[in-house]
């Protein structure tokens, strides 16, 4: 699986979208050099708003569960363009195969 993977100021998001589930890594948290990461969700789509660098998760089908978030960017009007840390590709590769 190449997973979709969209970077939020405190996480990075894994989308398998053959299975439509995902996942999120927390990062930073405590200043462990361990992520934790969320067991896999199913997930019914994805909106991904180009211009406001948002995107929304939906949960069920009908679209009433909602998760909302926006990319990281440069110079990030969130957190201020401080992200908290970097995954490597073997710490991705790992977590999605889990």
């Amino acid at each position: 699986m190449d997973p979709l993977v969209l970077e939020s100021c405190h996480s990075t998001w894994l989308f398998d979208t053959e299975r439509m589930r995902f996942r999120r890594i927390l990062k930073g948290l405590d200043g462990d050099k361990h992520h934790t990461a969320t067991q896999w969700r199913p997930y019914y789509g994805l909106d991904i708003d180009p211009l406001s660098e948002t995107f929304v998760v939906r949960l069920d089908p009908e679209g009433t569960r909602l998760l909302r978030s926006w990319r990281h960017v440069d110079r990030c009007a969130q957190c201020g363009g401080q992200a908290t840390t970097e995954l490597s590709l073997e710490e991705l590769r790992a977590a999605s195969r889990s």
